[in-house]
């Protein structure tokens, strides 16, 4: 391969490195996914059911 050969090939990859790069500055994570949309839901509606039973219980108490 001639030099300039080299040297054009060079700065083709430097280009593309820099692309990269920019790209992975850039770029923002993953949305999360469905099924773990879903587990965290249960888990929070399950964290509520159990609060709402101790204010409940709380309730009665004060009420006898």
């Amino acid at each position: 391969m001639s030099e300039q050969r080299i040297e054009s090939a060079v700065q083709r990859i430097e280009a593309a490195l820099a692309r990269i790069a920019e790209c992975a500055d850039t770029m923002r994570p993953a949305p999360p996914s469905v099924s773990g949309l879903v587990v965290s839901h249960e888990n929070l509606r399950e964290a509520a059911n159990s609060t709402l039973k101790e204010l409940d219980e709380l309730l009665e108490r004060l009420e006898e």
